[in-house]
């Protein structure tokens, strides 16, 4: 056995030596006069040795201690020597990871995101993240560190944005723990910590009356044929922004007036039919002439290889005289779903042609083949319904058709 005396008073001779303690544990005196410990084992047969580091930096207390812990890794069928390489790779594996690289791997693996989405995200990342956490290892990024960042978004007022990034780093980092590069994700200590705002409903008119007014305003619409023609059919589709301005005119069957949207454009990500009213069908056949021959029902006006910018229908609305808080191009959706569940259509037509998701699969497959017909006709009705109403006739609801 070893003790502190006989440690002190080893001599370096010309050739490294041992002194042996107890249970594999040894000191090896080199000519320098270093004493280096080191743990003989065997495993798997095989004769073994690590290094426990140098004394008296580590004492023979804390050598013995690391030996006993190696010796419960050997009886637990646990090579040390196998574990501390493992240890030591993913330790420079965590050290290397910065939080860009891990952002950007995890943005480029979300395979279901739609492309506008992924990049509002990667804008997110790189435009409020990355100049302050790009070369952070992600391992060692903490809540006060995240909670710093956030607040700079704060005191622009961007409230909403704040709560985004939040989220969104939160996610990089819980796929850096999910892929070994990280522990745990510090954005849960700041529940709490970040202002909140009020919860803002996409403004939409549905009051019957006004609703007249705004369809004789978009029929009365200066500009140019593409916006004009998709003013015309947002409130006939009620589809959302982004799937009304990228549609192709290869997902359109005119004479069937189908429309069906495929699965990595809709925000369910599952495909989507619209059924189309000789009304839309009336006013997709005015506009093919124009944009027929390329690939998108509604191209930019600048190319035609780029559908029109997701703020042109907004930007109509607002030459039409229609502020952010009386109409959107969102509302046409609230102002259908308000109407046509005023007027005692099925709950379940109208929320299948807003697609809205049906989380039980076996019903959403049901809900899909029963309710086309009725959807069918809905949207027919629908369109004859928005006529009268732009006619600015004495309107009469269609309640009751859908039953």
């Amino acid at each position: 056995m070893l003790t502190d005396t006989k440690l002190r008073s080893a001599k370096p001779q010309a050739k490294p030596y041992r002194l042996a303690d107890s249970k594999g544990l040894c000191v090896e005196v080199h000519p320098s006069g270093g004493r280096y410990w080191r743990y003989r084992y065997r495993f798997a047969g095989k004769g073994k040795m690590l290094s426990l580091g140098v004394y008296p930096d580590v004492s023979l207390a804390a050598a013995r201690e690391r030996r006993d812990d190696l010796r419960k890794q050997v009886a637990a069928h646990v090579d040390p020597s196998a574990k501390r390489k493992t240890d030591k790779l993913n330790q420079c594996l965590m050290s290397a990871a910065t939080f860009e690289a891990v952002a950007r791997e995890w943005v480029d693996g979300r395979g279901h995101l739609a492309d506008a989405t992924r990049d509002k995200v990667r804008w997110l990342l790189e435009t409020m993240a990355f100049p302050w956490l790009a070369v952070r290892p992600v391992s060692e990024i903490s809540a006060s560190e995240t909670l710093a960042i956030l607040r700079r978004v704060e005191a622009l007022g961007k409230l909403e944005t704040a709560q985004r990034l939040k989220q969104v780093i939160g996610q990089v980092i819980r796929y850096a723990v999910a892929t070994g590069r990280a522990t745990r994700d510090p954005t849960g200590d700041l529940r709490g910590a970040l202002q909140t705002t009020k919860t803002r409903h996409h403004a939409s008119i549905t009051e019957p009356a006004k609703v007249g007014e705004l369809l004789r305003a978009i029929h009365g619409f200066a500009g140019s044929l593409v916006v004009a023609s998709a003013l015309k059919i947002a409130p006939l589709v009620f589809v959302r922004p982004g799937e009304l301005r990228q549609a192709e005119w290869a997902e359109i069957d005119l004479n069937k007036g189908e429309w069906r949207i495929p699965a990595e454009r809709m925000k369910m990500r599952e495909p989507h039919l619209v059924p189309l009213s000789a009304q839309a069908v009336a006013i997709l056949r005015e506009l093919y002439p124009l944009s027929g021959s390329g690939r998108f029902v509604f191209p930019s006006n600048r190319s035609t290889q780029r559908p029109m910018s997701e703020n042109t229908v907004t930007a109509a609305l607002r030459r039409l005289g229609y502020t952010g808080d009386e109409m959107t191009g969102h509302g046409f959706r609230s102002m259908a779903s308000t109407l046509l569940h005023e007027q005692g259509w099925p709950s379940d037509v109208i929320e299948r042609q807003l697609a809205h998701a049906e989380r039980n699969k076996v019903k959403a497959a049901y809900n899909y083949a029963e309710h086309l017909p009725k959807r069918r006709k809905m949207m027919q009705d629908w369109a004859d319904y928005l006529d009268e109403l732009r006619s600015g006739g004495n309107v009469v609801a269609f309640r009751g058709r859908g039953r």
